[in-house]
């Protein structure tokens, strides 16, 4: 690196010429080697400096100009420092570079000692200038065992002759040399220790670790090179990243292992054990990751701090231990799944946080307790936090707030306090989170009396749009200045140094033939390099996309769903996590279900299982389960469906509250097996029950599917009048929540339940048929479209006024429609009432070929569906 550097700025000289120093035939290609230059100072893809071998490869695809004349001088300098003078010499040479000669004018060209790279230069010979004359005989021997360190059989692209002389050059030069380095190598032991400065240097192994194809781990004592605080702290930072993006690519004991091996290299580098936590955690271990967040913050108390705090460097020293340690607790139960202690530790967080007036530890606090009511199901009769320093449990009217209040108060003080104290990501965070909450939560007024009462029982789309938008607003308020200072944390120089070194050979052929052109630079391909915006960043704005793809599920616009998701897939993929990744594909698939059939849907099943092989315990796998019920359950396979019914409820937590989402969807499941096989007072009774836990945990939106549950129930049971409440009651939250592809399926059990009641109330159960059409022919699936389709056939075959042989197309063309959707479907019960609405039909027009072939279909359906054959195929796919 200080050999490129040094042909990149060569000593300058008073009264040169401002032309590019030799090799380079051209501005652009003498500021491509700095380019280079500035991201090996910058990238933190490991605490280790490249191999030669990498090294000599990056180098030869940046100078393909002057045919591997920088590679060459690199190996040939290398070669030549053969004792500790030879260092002593060239890093007084390395001094010239920074220093303006006598007599230089401004005109002058030399390298900014303040720039990037000057920095860099002014680091390495302060740290050389620190040794003593042991730690130089030793920097000495490990430039021995790096350059032997490095393969001779690599290839370097048209360039053979490079190749066999660099191998030479290793065998004999430097082989040579090995008895003098031998005489000089002795132990020693780095003075440089971890200080609080960003220029800081540590010791650490040229090749520790790197993660190959099969995620094996390799570890070696090679010698030692100089990595600075920055970029160890931007390695870690790195690391996190991928604990939260994939953790299964990470090995838990190898991980800690390196981690280890890092902490006995940097003592002071107390956040190595802040990842071990991190690793333990994304791995279940909760006794491993507890132990290492106590000895974290033990160690280091919270010295190093977790947040941009907006106070001086003197309450930097006291502010951030005590209560950054009980956040983390708190997360860490909250994963775990142990609210009330989550609780008790940001209840003693926010209490700190106060006493100490860390504003920013306060606004991290509120959005996770925030985050914590709204994943996990709290009841309205249990306080949040029942302590003289609680988050409020009045107004000053002696009126207790429910969980859900609370919550909405919550919210709007972390935004708040994140807008004041510039955390942009806590603000899109807020924004998303309170997108969520008027998603499924009707906001009534706290008073709920008086002119200033709200009679506005709805949620509102425009809200929930609204902040969405600010949310994705994040993105602009990286600006260049801010990306330039403190949010670069070298992960943009990573990404660039992997991307240059696995350009292709038909880039690098194409770039040879264009060395005579003076406008070069242009060649290089920046295309290939990665947005410079933080991975944080892009997560955040990602998932704004995820949540309107959420919202449009509810409001019932299909293509809206699939378009959000496409995006969210498409251009968040790089910086998103498996888990909301997959939860992305997941929404597709489900698509692809509702509109293609189970058979696109497995196909498409099987690439997303190969893809996250880490989810299929979560997203992937829960999907799978779902469509398998829902197959098993249209073609008459209940055993097979109550099998999955019971893995189902398995997967579930124990804990109170705890995966209540997971828990509903099951108790619905369980309660339409229940139903399927006619088992009308059992399925009557989960529904019940389910209702009575949507209701005390405040899940409103679900209670609008387990009323039309019920409703279904009554209706198949012969029991109409009872299922017309349910119905209408259905309705009516429906309306509450915009709701609107679950209201077009609950006004068409209106309209069959009304049918039910007799032939007298034909004319009323088409009028809402024809209402809810639109609806469900613009954004329902096939099996709604084809219910529709038989409730508008049976209208009319029941109407007393309608004559088939007048009109018989109003009759057999949606017949028609609907047993094509359900064939794709396999739904044996709705095909065979399909059938026997067209064998009517048929008869009604005296076609009695046509009658006896749609009577023949519905017997086989029919006799499918009373007599299940090959049930173990409802499990395969």
């Amino acid at each position: 690196m200080l050999l490129a550097a040094h042909v990149f700025a060569p000593p300058a000289q008073a009264g040169g010429d401002v032309v590019p120093p030799f090799p380079f035939e051209s501005v652009a290609h003498h500021n491509r080697l700095g380019l280079f230059l500035f991201t090996l100072t910058r990238s933190c893809d490991d605490f280790r400096e490249p191999s030669l071998e990498e090294l000599l490869r990056q180098l030869k695809a940046v100078d393909d100009l002057t045919n591997g004349w920088l590679c060459e001088q690199l190996t040939s300098t290398l070669s030549a420092l053969n004792s500790p003078d030879d260092l002593f010499n060239f890093f007084d040479k390395l001094r010239g570079v920074l220093t303006a000669p006598e007599g230089a004018s401004a005109e002058d060209i030399f390298l900014d000692p303040n720039s990037q790279l000057g920095v860099f230069l002014r680091c390495c010979i302060l740290a050389f200038n620190s040794m003593t004359f042991e730690g130089v005989c030793h920097l000495l021997a490990d430039l021995v065992m790096y350059c032997n360190s490095a393969n001779a059989s690599y290839d370097l692209a048209e360039d053979e002759d490079f190749d066999s002389e660099m191998s030479n050059l290793m065998d004999a030069d430097i082989g040579s040399q090995a008895g003098i380095f031998e005489k000089y190598h002795q132990s020693y032991a780095s003075e440089s220790h971890m200080g609080e400065s960003s220029s800081a240097l540590t010791r650490a192994p040229v090749s520790l670790h790197d993660f190959d194809e099969a995620n094996t781990f390799k570890v070696d004592d090679n010698p030692t090179c100089l990595r600075s605080r920055w970029q160890l702290e931007a390695y870690l930072n790195q690391q996190a990243d991928i604990l939260e993006k994939d953790p299964s690519s990470v090995p838990l004991n190898y991980f800690n292992a390196t981690m280890t091996q890092l902490q006995t290299l940097a003592p002071e580098l107390h956040r190595v054990q802040f990842l071990q936590y991190l690793n333990a955690l994304s791995h279940d271990d909760y006794v491993d990751a507890l132990d290492n967040l106590h000895r974290y913050f033990d160690y280091s108390a919270g010295m190093q701090g977790l947040f941009a705090r907006s106070v001086s460097p003197a309450q930097d020293i006291v502010v951030g231990k005590y209560e950054s340690a009980l956040l983390c607790l708190g997360n860490l139960h909250c994963y775990f799944g142990h609210p009330k202690k989550a609780l008790e530790a940001f209840a003693e967080a926010v209490r700190v946080s106060q006493m100490n007036n860390d504003d920013s530890c306060l606004a991290y606090v509120l959005g996770a307790i925030s985050n914590l009511l709204s994943k996990i199901g709290m009841s309205n009769t249990v306080g949040i936090i029942s302590s003289p320093y609680s988050l409020g449990t009045n107004i000053g009217l002696g009126t207790p707030l429910s969980i859900q209040q609370q919550l909405l108060v919550l919210l709007k003080r972390s935004l708040k306090r994140a807008d004041v104290l510039k955390l942009p990501s806590l603000l899109s965070f807020g924004h998303l989170s309170l997108a969520k909450f008027d998603l499924k939560h009707v906001q009534r007024s706290l008073v709920s009396f008086g002119p200033n009462a709200s009679t506005k029982l709805r949620t509102c789309p425009a809200d929930v749009c609204k902040n969405l938008r600010l949310s994705s607003r994040v993105l602009t308020d990286f600006g260049t200045d801010i990306l330039s200072t403190s949010n670069e944390n070298g992960s943009f120089s990573t990404s660039w140094l992997r991307n240059l070194s696995t350009a292709s050979d038909s880039w690098r052929s194409n770039s040879m033939k264009s060395t005579k052109l003076h406008n070069d630079f242009d060649s290089f391909h920046y295309h290939a390099q990665p947005s410079p915006v933080p991975a944080s960043v892009l997560q955040l704005a990602g998932s704004s996309y995820l949540l309107r793809a959420t919202a449009w599920e509810h409001y019932g616009s299909a293509p809206m769903v699939r378009m959000n998701a496409l995006v969210y897939a498409t251009c968040f993929a790089d910086a998103a996590s498996s888990s909301e990744l997959s939860l992305a594909y997941v929404k597709l698939i489900q698509q692809l279900a509702m509109f293609k059939g189970y058979s696109a849907a497995f196909c498409a099943l099987k690439l997303a299982e190969k893809k996250f092989p880490s989810s299929t315990s979560s997203h992937i796998q829960l999907l799978k389960m779902q469509i398998l019920h829902e197959r098993a359950l249209h073609r008459g396979h209940l055993k097979v469906a109550q099998q999955i019914c019971d893995e189902f409820g398995v997967l579930s937590s124990s804990v109170s509250g705890v995966d209540i989402e997971l828990k509903t969807e099951a108790s619905i499941q369980r309660a339409r097996t229940l139903l399927a096989a006619k088992q009308f007072s059992q399925a009557a009774a989960v529904a019940n029950s389910l209702f009575s836990t949507c209701y005390k945990y405040n899940m409103q939106v679900e209670n609008a599917s387990v009323l039309l549950l019920l409703a279904e129930i009554h209706k198949k049971s012969d029991n109409a009048v009872l299922g017309l409440p349910y119905a209408l009651a259905s309705q009516s939250f429906c309306k509450s929540f915009n709701l609107d592809l679950l209201e077009a399926s609950s006004i068409l059990t209106l309209a069959e339940l009304w049918l039910a009641l007799g032939s007298g109330h034909a004319k009323r159960a088409s009028s809402l048929v024809h209402q809810s059409l639109p609806m469900i022919l613009g954004h329902g699936g096939l099996e709604l479209r084809a219910r529709a389709h038989i409730v508008l056939a049976k209208c009319h075959l029941s109407d007393p006024k309608f004559s088939v042989p007048e009109d018989p197309e109003a009759v057999l063309d949606p017949l028609n429609q609907a047993t094509q959707d359900l064939q794709v479907l396999e739904y044996h019960e709705m095909a065979a009432e399909a059938y026997y609405l067209k064998a009517m039909a048929y008869n009604y027009l005296g076609k009695l070929d046509e009658r006896e072939e749609a009577a023949a279909c519905f017997k086989e359906h029919i006799t499918a569906l009373e007599n299940p054959r090959n049930e173990e195929d409802s499990l395969a796919y």
